[in-house]
This record gives structure tokens, C-alpha cells and sequence, in this order.
């Protein structure tokens, strides 16, 4: 029998080189030339030089891991956070928060450049205190029962003893409930958990995962963590089935949502709906996509909790905010009480298709995941043409993407910002303004 052939090659464990380190690359890594191949190595900055280690190579890249710095960039600095490196959670602690900044300004120029796409010749940041800003982290337990982050390229799990990008509230509460677990040894089995806490670390919620759906021991268990942590108003417990199906809550102990106020305005955050994570620039980021703008008819698409449309509604005589994810939906229509603003549960694509006679909005707000808008979406956005949209992204590639579909159906680049809501790593988000030509 003839074996197909193989696009990756057999690697010896022992094959290393030196290399010098040309730029970063989007995803945390940075560029290097084996050879004439690209290879992507962790951990290191432009301009040093540095032995590494292939851990895979295929026929286009190599993907490598540093083993020693022959020459060490200006701009290396000590990682605050002892289990940086094999923990996967962080990728930039070794380099000064300017330098990080600068990094990610080239990432989304470049990524802008290659889509055809001219950015602006000045970029504004949105940043700020880059440690313990993240309301909300998940954490995965290992096989003795103890909290980690997963490791870097694998599923593994790394204990961690702090965790210095978390709101300490968390990090504690996190800790705590891993101890008690391991004494109390109830019937349920966690597999992860997940801590959501507001601004000032006054209220939080969990959610713990698990195998199976034994709730033995679970009340006792939410009561003597609310004990140690009193911030602790809520817990439930969700059942993690196959990958072809959604989580179940199988048990709650106290409140479903807690409160968190952004800009003077109180919102409602369930169980597992999501909510901007960096408690330090929340309130600037929702300023930089409001901004001044007001009139009629204003579009809030993938719209959470209400973030943007609580204060459109402020601004225009009539907001559309168009969720579809059931965590989230309720809140949405708390949240939006009292206002001109209408909850409308539809995934956005089905939202918009139904909208090619009805009166064009002034103003469009979108924040969509990761994957971004897609092709139809954004030729239905062409089609409906609202004087302005206001993109918030969270993965450049795919916003370079939409922006290069929306310019040519006669949008114009009014400006681009970017918001450093992920200091340490290599995610950011981008607020682009776009206007009818």
C-alpha cells in the first residue's frame, strides 16, 4: 500500500540553531529565519539573538522554543509573575509596557497593510494600569486537585500560586475554593472554575464545572467558601458535557447576577454572559464608541449585556439592541428598563436580513467575536448603508477582513483606535469608525 504523504517532516528532539529575531507576529510569537523559513518562537524580542529548539516543522513555518539568549534586547525586562513562561496565560511580561504597546501597533499595522487597507498615520491608544485589571479568569484543576492556568501548547494544567494580570479578589477566592475542595472531597467533580467579580471587588460569582451530574455536598460546600470569601454571592454548578453540547446547570446556591456600574450607570451581569474584562478601561473604552454621536435611529448589534445601547438609548430617540446568546439576553432587557431602548433576541445575520425595507439607522454599532462579521453580513451592512458604523474588534485578521468588504461598498476610514484591554498578552481590541463616502 502507498502512504500518503506527510506535510510535516520528522524533527530530531535535538536540532537547534541560533537565530535572529526579526518582529512580532499576531498570536504572541515572534518571526525568526531558519533557513529561509519562517519560524515562530515565544518568549523572545526584535533584535535578540537566540539558540532554539524546533518542537515543529512543517513544509511552510517552523514552530520553535528558546533555549538560550545569546543577545538580550534593552527592552527585556524580569516577568513580575513567577509562572510566566509555561503558563499559557501571558506572553509579553518580559518586555517593558511601552515596548508592548509598540508591538501591538505594528501587529495591527501590518495586519491592516496586507489587507490593503491604508491605516492612519497616527493610531490612538486606549490603555492603562496593565496588572490585576481582569474581572474575570478561568482556571482548570489538575488531577491533585490543584488551581492552574493551561500550559503554553498543551492542555496541561500549571499550578499557580498568584496571578497578576486577575483582580486579587479573584485569585484569592479561586485559591480558596481549590482547598476547601481538596479537604471536604465532596461527590461532584471539578474540572474548572470560573470567578466573574464588578469594579471594586465587592460582589462575585462563580461557576464551577464538572463531570457528571452529582450535586452531593454542593450547598455545604457554596456556604463554607462564602465563609472564607464574603464577596461570594452567587455559585452555581454546570454540568460540562460533550462538545456537541451546551453546559447544564445542575445546582445554584445564592444570587444568579451581581451589579457592576460603568460610567455611573448600574449593570445587570448574569451567570456566564459576557462583560468587557478590563475593570480599568471599561469605562473609556464605552466612551470612545459613543463619543459624542446622537440622533434618531441607532443599531447596537452582538450587544452583551447593554454596554453600548444603556447609553445610545441616552442619545438617540430609538436603539435596536440585538443579542441572541441566553446568558446575556435578560440582562439586556433589565438593563435597557426605562429607556428607548428595545431588547431584540436574534442572532445578528437573522436580525439583519429582515432589515432591507425598514427606516436606515444612523449609527451601527457592532462587536462581534473573534470570527468577526463574515461575508454576508457585511454585505447586508453595505446594503442597509447607516451614515456611520462603529466596529469594535477583537482580532485584527478578522477585522482587517470586514474593513476591507465595508470599504469597498463605500465606507471610509474616519479612525482607528487601539485598546489595550489584554496588557501581558497578545490580544487586542480595535474601535475603527467608519463613514459613508
Amino acid at each position: 500500500m502507498k502512504r500518503a504523504k506527510s506535510h510535516q517532516r520528522p524533527v530530531p528532539p535535538s536540532r537547534t540553531a541560533l537565530v535572529q529575531i526579526e518582529k512580532p507576529i499576531y498570536g504572541g510569537a515572534f518571526l525568526a529565519r531558519l533557513e529561509g523559513k519562517a519560524t515562530f518562537v515565544p518568549l523572545v524580542l526584535p533584535g535578540e539573538e537566540v539558540r532554539i529548539r524546533i518542537v515543529e516543522d512543517k513544509r511552510s513555518y517552523a514552530t520553535a522554543e528558546p533555549e538560550e539568549l545569546a543577545k538580550i534586547s534593552p527592552s527585556r525586562i524580569a516577568p513580575r509573575c513567577p509562572h510566566f513562561g509555561p503558563c499559557g496565560g501571558c506572553n509579553y511580561q518580559h518586555a517593558d509596557y511601552e515596548i508592548q504597546l509598540a508591538i501591538k501597533q505594528q501587529i495591527l499595522r501590518e495586519t491592516l497593510h496586507r489587507a490593503g487597507i491604508p491605516a492612519p498615520e497616527h493610531i490612538p491608544m486606549l490603555s492603562g494600569n496593565p496588572w490585576h485589571y481582569r474581572n474575570r479568569i478561568r482556571a482548570a484543576f489538575d488531577r491533585a486537585g490543584r488551581l492552574g492556568y493551561r500550559a503554553r501548547r498543551s492542555h496541561d494544567v500549571v499550578p499557580i500560586s498568584e496571578c497578576p494580570v486577575a483582580a486579587p479578589l479573584l485569585v484569592q477566592a479561586a485559591l480558596g475554593a481549590a482547598e476547601i475542595l481538596r479537604t471536604s472531597k465532596p461527590t461532584f467533580r471539578p474540572i474548572e472554575i470560573s470567578l466573574f467579580c464588578n469594579a471594586d471587588e465587592t460582589k462575585l460569582l462563580a461557576s464551577i464545572y464538572v463531570q457528571g451530574s452529582a450535586t452531593q455536598g454542593f450547598d455545604q460546600f457554596a456556604e463554607g467558601w462564602n465563609e472564607r470569601v464574603p464577596a461570594l454571592v452567587g455559585v452555581e454548578l454546570v454540568e460540562q458535557g460533550r462538545l456537541d453540547q451546551e453546559p447544564k446547570q445542575i445546582a445554584r446556591w445564592g444570587e444568579t447576577s451581581i451589579t457592576c456600574q460603568v460610567g455611573g450607570i448600574d449593570y445587570r451581569v448574569d451567570h456566564g454572559a459576557f462583560f468587557q474584562v478590563n475593570r480599568w478601561l471599561i469605562d473609556g473604552l464605552v466612551q470612545r464608541v459613543i463619543a459624542e454621536r446622537q440622533g434618531q435611529l441607532a443599531w447596537d448589534l452582538f450587544a452583551g449585556v447593554g454596554l453600548f445601547s444603556r447609553r445610545l438609548a441616552e442619545r438617540f430617540t430609538e436603539v435596536a439592541a440585538v443579542e441572541y446568546s441566553p446568558y446575556a439576553t435578560q440582562c439586556l432587557r433589565k438593563n435597557l428598563e426605562g429607556t428607548p431602548g428595545r431588547a431584540i433576541t436574534s442572532e445578528t445575520l437573522a436580525f439583519l436580513r429582515r432589515q432591507q425595507r425598514t427606516p436606515r439607522p444612523d449609527l451601527i454599532v457592532v462587536d462581534p467575536p473573534r470570527a468577526g462579521l463574515g461575508l454576508e453580513t457585511t454585505a447586508l451592512l453595505g446594503k442597509i448603508a447607516a451614515a456611520e458604523i462603529v466596529y469594535v474588534s477583537c482580532d485584527p485578521t478578522t477585522l482587517a477582513r470586514d474593513l476591507r468588504a465595508l470599504l469597498a461598498m463605500g465606507y471610509s476610514l474616519a479612525s482607528v483606535t487601539l485598546a489595550d484591554l489584554f496588557p501581558q498578552t497578545f490580544h487586542l481590541e480595535t474601535v475603527v469608525e467608519l463613514r459613508r463616502s
